[in-house]
């Protein structure tokens, strides 16, 4: 049976759209079967798989790989030396190099420390709810969404005030390189890998009490970090580190407020919002897709046979509203019980810095709510616009009401 092509039967999900039309687009894939032959924004042809079951299987499946630092997004097209250090992270990385990698950052970017974090993502919040003074509407997204995350990430890495700007112009464009094309995105990211080089040289020469000082105790003691591996590891933490999260916010605040009844619920029974940041993650997580694995034997998923060296995506937003796992999984309900979901993918590259995202999901959520008491969409829901991406699902704006 012949698998159809995404742009050949449907709008583009990678394109901005309305709010709404994504998850519609992705709702009928899942409707047609679990495995879709796609084209991606560069032209490149694959498999996208849209169902639960299926993609929790194939996130666990070692026959899928990363396959290293070649296979990174216009790693032939950048000098060698940029691209290794570029995408020689944990995202490109396949067992053994992943397991050592992984380990690495856990063993400083632990729990404990997250927990640590939480008061002072609480004053970062606050200020920049105080930044917001008396005025009546606001764009959450500028206002709180992105820079809190991007403020967290720097700080536990030890990026100074001044260079944030910078990271947060830079990042948009390396995340989503298939829309913004090759120049766009070569200028951000070595742009930003020569600053984080410096950085590194820094933190070399003066040691402080945070995480890229840990990482380079790690490299320079019995793990050995290489010099490819630590730069790509502090391009990983501070891009995915905060565009996820920020994402996560927005998305949260946009979900509650379009589902009045669940938001009633979460101010009644505060002890209700931890939970509902899982709803929240699986009813409209922050990201599309997973980044390309490849096929290093023929798989075989939902009937079809996937031959080796194929690319294959998972889309991570249909698979936490394919109503055979979620039954009624377009509705937001805070209540529902243990969401298996998939917002932070799965398996070997599950995401490692989950914890923090949602500790400050948890922060930014319950101080905004708790401050506004008459917070509401100041547009109609069907005015918004997700951002064009092939792996982010996130908003362009979100303005509100404050009182």
């Amino acid at each position: 049976m012949p698998i159809p092509t995404t742009g050949d039967t449907q709008p583009n999900p990678f394109t901005a759209v309305a709010d709404g039309e994504r998850h519609a687009i992705y709702a009928e894939l899942t409707s047609k079967g679990p495995v879709h032959r796609v084209t991606l924004p560069t032209g490149r042809q694959g498999w996208m798989v849209t169902s639960h079951a299926e993609a929790r299987a194939l996130l666990s499946d070692p026959r899928l790989v990363k396959g290293g630092w070649q296979t990174g997004v216009y790693a032939s097209r950048l000098a060698e030396d940029k691209a290794r250090a570029i995408h020689t992270s944990m995202l490109h990385s396949d067992p053994p190099d992943h397991t050592r990698l992984r380990k690495l950052i856990t063993s400083v970017f632990t729990r404990r420390r997250v927990e640590m974090l939480a008061p002072r993502i609480q004053q970062m919040t606050g200020d920049l709810l105080d930044a917001l003074g008396d005025q009546d509407v606001a764009d959450l997204v500028p206002a709180l969404a992105v820079p809190l995350p991007i403020n967290v990430i720097c700080e536990l890495i030890g990026i100074p005030m001044e260079a944030r700007p910078d990271f947060r112009s830079w990042t948009p464009l390396i995340v989503s390189p298939d829309i913004h094309g090759f120049e766009e995105y070569q200028r951000a990211a070595l742009s930003m890998l020569a600053y984080t080089r410096g950085l590194i040289e820094d933190k070399r020469r003066e040691p402080r009490n945070d995480l890229l000082s840990d990482l380079l105790a790690a490299r320079d003691g019995e793990h050995r970090l290489s010099e490819d591996e630590l730069a790509s590891m502090v391009y990983l933490l501070v891009i995915a580190g905060h565009e996820t999260t920020a994402h996560l916010i927005a998305n949260g605040v946009r979900a509650l407020l379009t589902h009045p009844g669940q938001l009633a619920l979460v101010r009644e029974r505060p002890e209700l919002l931890e939970p509902a940041i899982e709803e929240m993650l699986r009813y409209d997580g922050p990201l599309q897709n997973t980044l390309p694995y490849w096929t290093a034997e023929p798989v075989e998923v939902g009937g079809v046979m996937i031959p080796a060296g194929e690319l294959v995506i998972v889309a991570l937003i249909a698979a936490n509203r394919d109503s055979a796992h979620f039954p009624g999984g377009d509705v937001l309900d805070i209540t529902r019980e243990a969401p298996a979901h998939t917002a932070f993918g799965h398996g070997l590259h599950y995401c490692v810095g989950a914890p923090l995202a949602r500790t400050e999901a948890r922060v930014a959520l319950g101080m905004l709510l708790d401050r506004y008491p008459a917070l509401r969409l100041a547009v109609p829901p069907g005015t918004l616009t997700r951002t064009a991406s092939l792996l982010i699902n996130g908003l362009d704006a979100l303005p509100v009401h404050l009182r």
